[in-house]
């Protein structure tokens, strides 16, 4: 399921209401931790996509189709901005900055990728009782963050 994604910061808003929309039929409560961490992760990266780029983007959810005791949920925001993620070093009193390293904590797994004339940023959340170790991109077991800390500029 997707969304598209008009250039304006009120966008935010309205992907964060159709992301808790689309969580009831996969059998994902809207108290569960994992539906709170989504929505933040949404906000976070529609955010970036919004403000950075200044072009329109889409925004994907892949749902788990019933209830289950694990299953990975993936959100993916995808731009036609051709200007690729550059790393961002902010000081304690910058109000922004932050929102890929937030991914970073908060996610399984996130990346991206160039598509077409633009790119793709992707995370994955993994529904499960067990502790999740820290976030980790393209399978190397160090995270993203620490690889390269970017955000989208």
């Amino acid at each position: 399921m997707q969304l598209e994604i008009r250039p304006d910061p009120a966008e935010v808003g309205r992907a964060r209401r159709w992301a808790r929309s689309r969580l009831a039929g996969s059998g994902i409560a809207a108290d569960e931790s994992l539906a709170e961490t989504l929505v933040l992760l949404v906000s976070e990266l529609v955010t970036n996509a919004v403000v950075h780029t200044g072009c329109p983007a889409v925004l994907r959810l892949s749902l788990p189709l019933a209830a289950a005791d694990s299953a990975t949920v993936r959100l993916e925001v995808a731009d036609a901005s051709d200007r690729a993620p550059v790393p961002r070093c902010v000081d304690g009193d910058a109000t922004g900055g932050r929102g890929l390293a937030l991914v970073d904590g908060l996610a399984d797994r996130w990346g991206w990728s160039p598509e077409g004339g633009g790119k793709r940023i992707w995370c994955e959340l993994d529904r499960c009782d067990e502790p999740r170790d820290a976030a980790t991109a393209y399978g190397g077991g160090v995270s993203a963050y620490e690889v390269l800390a970017f955000d989208v500029v």
